[in-house]
């Protein structure tokens, strides 16, 4: 099970994914992340991996891609924080921590 909530904030957009990154809710995320670019009216959009307990290959192809177009992530946690930490180096995109 997946979980995204959308948080509107003064300068920003975030995401919150919660649980299993894997099929076939890998490609939810990746929808709600092309749905929620739409009308940031130059506010940043953010995702934040918060209580991630699982990710498969197909969610791993997802972040990636999702790195590739410009989107900044944020991990909340041991497991999530390793994840980008790695997927940013199959990206070729430093990771960096995104400010709160």
């Amino acid at each position: 099970m997946l979980k995204i909530s959308i948080v509107e904030v003064r300068n920003k957009r975030r995401l919150l994914v919660e649980g299993m990154l894997i099929a076939p809710w890998s490609a939810e995320l990746v929808n709600a992340c092309y749905n929620a670019r739409e009308g940031l009216d130059g506010r940043e959009l953010l995702v934040e991996l918060v209580n991630l307990t699982a990710i498969n290959q197909e969610g791993e192809n997802a972040l990636t891609a999702l790195m590739n177009e410009g989107i900044k992530f944020r991990g909340c946690g041991v497991f999530a924080k390793q994840v980008l930490r790695q997927l940013a180096h199959r990206a070729r995109k430093p990771f960096q921590e995104a400010e709160r």
